[in-house]
């Protein structure tokens, strides 16, 4: 992730959390600020009990490659940290990724998955064509 759209500071972090605006899933806890940037930041947490440093490193790295992939697609002038939780230890990428996804769109940051295409409701392949009366 590049340099513009990271959380370092704890300062940083303590913001983020003291706006109190929180959304949970079983894998992981996105907490969200706004900023007066026209970039959208992210911090990572990652606490002990997630498990030892080998498997708080492969959390981390799990939970940056997935929210960088939703980077583009997201709102800007946020700040957010996803928070790990003890179940990410034994996730998967596409686990972790699903989840960040569904944090995020139910934070209204992202409106629909860029990665597969919207479909209409009410509408199939058959339908989409033919507008005309025979």
């Amino acid at each position: 992730m590049q340099r513009q759209h990271r959380l370092k500071k704890s300062a940083e972090f303590q913001r983020v959390r003291a706006q109190k605006k929180s959304w949970a899933h079983p894998l992981l806890v996105l907490y969200v600020a706004t900023n007066d940037l026209d970039v959208t930041r992210v911090g990572i947490s990652v606490t002990k009990r997630t498990g030892k440093a080998v498997i708080r490193n492969r959390v981390k790295r799990l939970i940056r490659e997935a929210v960088r992939g939703l980077l583009p697609s997201m709102a800007s002038g946020h700040d957010l940290v996803f928070a790990a939780r003890g179940a990410a230890s034994g996730a998967s990428y596409e686990q972790v990724r699903q989840a960040a996804e569904n944090l995020l769109r139910r934070a209204r940051l992202i409106s629909r998955s860029p990665t597969t295409p919207r479909v209409e409701s009410g509408q199939n392949k058959d339908e989409m064509g033919s507008s005309r009366a025979d």
